[in-house]
């Protein structure tokens, strides 16, 4: 149905469009009008004649049109933690900096949060998700100060509440200040759910469940994240099978691997997704596959971390939703999910599969529906067609990184990172010429910059 005249239009002609459909219609000249902020027509050609109170038209030669980016792995608090233990694997990685990272407070939770959202936006990423779970005790409202610079910034996002009980003194990693109590992750997650959560068509904020990792949180509190979430109708999400240290853990602690404890505890189903799954053997992925658990894929976090390489392609053949993640960026300091999709196919062919694992087309849609499938969100966004949310993305590919590549995907996914031209989420441009327009980046990294010495001192004082 067409939207009433009063709606104002924008008119977007003249580009390259990749739409990321069911059917991965594209478009070597065509456009795309939005009406408020859904997108209400997209073919080939200039738009249609007679349109009403069209506000703006923007001749977009020289660009590739696709859907905005969707990232569904991050923890932004990471941005003021870069460039330490960069030559360890996830464990001793971890066991080096959660003492630096259970000092973070409100303050530094919400300047690592605008970094974090502000490079992501710039690469062309329209929705996100953090994934935090360090809660220190008297830190102030964190959920709230990383909600909020979503917020500000005008990116959708998903905050998936975080939480660790298993500390040292229990067999887990993080230091025993680190935790919360089962009893009081779990009030307070709901806490959030009910504040924050939004369940309608164009939610620009939604809150999921998500006890950390089975080296840092409890049975318990595993099994009674997986009931919450269902009575509250809202998403899960954790770690899974990331590092062979991670399957020996489990084998141990539970005398099974990952993806079987999951599966006993109620962790694993069309409600949740996991981040990494590196090391799946083929009844994980026929599990993943049966109960349509998503995989959030992050291949240069993998890579930085020596994990592996996940088996996507098999993931992909066997009908498992996977979709892209950054994340945190104390395990990739560039924080961009733009690179990812050029990094997931890259990787991903030095795997058993070679040449045949990924390509150009198979890599955008992990950057975007597939995202969208992770996140519970394929009905509204992650492809351009009518009626849905309008956040896409103008890539330009005229300039000298990309001009004499043919094909518009292919320039984007194997070249050099595309400027981005404009960015739109619910149908407002958030990005013009690669630069925030609600934001001021030189002030988010002189903040960065102060609160991460900040932690640095805190953290040296003991």
């Amino acid at each position: 149905m067409a939207a009433p005249s009063t709606v104002e239009r924008i008119v977007i002609e003249n580009c390259a469009i990749a739409t990321v459909d069911a059917n991965d219609t594209e478009y070597a000249t065509g456009h795309l009008v939005v009406a408020g902020n859904k997108i209400e027509s997209i073919g080939a050609g200039k738009a249609p004649e007679g349109l009403e109170n069209v506000v703006r038209r923007i001749d977009a030669t020289g660009h590739l049109v696709t859907p905005g980016l969707i990232n569904t792995h991050h923890h932004f608090y990471q941005w003021i933690t870069r460039g330490l233990a960069t030559d360890h694997n996830l464990f001793n990685w971890l066991v080096a900096l959660y003492p630096t990272w259970s000092r973070i407070d409100e303050s530094m939770a919400r300047v690592a949060a605008q970094g974090s959202l502000a490079m992501m936006a710039r690469g062309g990423v329209t929705t996100a998700m953090d994934h935090h779970y360090v809660y220190p005790q008297g830190s102030g409202d964190l959920s709230g100060a990383i909600i909020g610079a979503a917020k500000d910034m005008g990116v959708r996002f998903t905050l998936a509440r975080g939480s660790m009980d298993r500390s040292e003194k229990d067999g887990g990693l993080p230091p025993d200040f680190a935790v919360e109590t089962t009893e009081g992750a779990l009030i307070a997650t709901e806490e959030t759910v009910r504040k924050y959560h939004d369940a309608s068509f164009d939610a620009m904020t939604q809150v999921a469940v998500a006890p950390c990792s089975p080296f840092s949180i409890s049975t318990d509190l595993l099994r009674e994240g997986a009931a919450l979430g269902r009575r509250l109708g809202v998403r899960m999400h954790t770690h899974g099978s990331e590092t062979v240290e991670e399957e020996k853990f489990c084998h141990e602690l539970f005398g099974m691997g990952p993806t079987d404890y999951f599966e006993s505890t109620g962790f694993l189903g069309e409600d949740v997704w996991m981040a990494h799954c590196v090391h799946m053997n083929d009844s994980d992925i026929e599990a993943f596959a049966r109960t349509k658990t998503g995989v959030a894929h992050c291949p240069s976090s993998n890579a930085r971390l020596a994990a592996g390489i996940a088996r996507v392609p098999d993931m992909l053949k066997a009908g498992v939703p996977v979709g892209l993640g950054v994340d945190g960026t104390a395990s990739n300091e560039s924080g961009e999910l733009h690179t990812e999709l050029r990094n997931a196919l890259l990787i991903n062919r030095l795997g058993v599969h070679r040449e045949a694992a990924l390509n150009a087309r198979q890599a955008l849609r992990l950057g975007t529906y597939g995202g969208a499938q992770v996140l519970g969100r394929a009905d509204n966004i992650g492809s351009l067609e009518p009626g849905k949310l309008a956040d896409f993305v103008l890539w330009k590919i005229d300039g000298i990184g990309h001009s004499s590549i043919a094909d518009p995907v292919t320039a984007i996914v194997f070249g050099a990172a595309a400027p981005v031209t404009a960015s739109f989420v619910n149908g407002k441009q958030i990005v013009e010429n690669n630069r925030l327009l609600f934001a001021d980046e030189e002030a988010i990294a002189r903040d960065a910059r102060a609160e991460a010495q900040r932690l640095a001192r805190i953290t040296a004082q003991g």
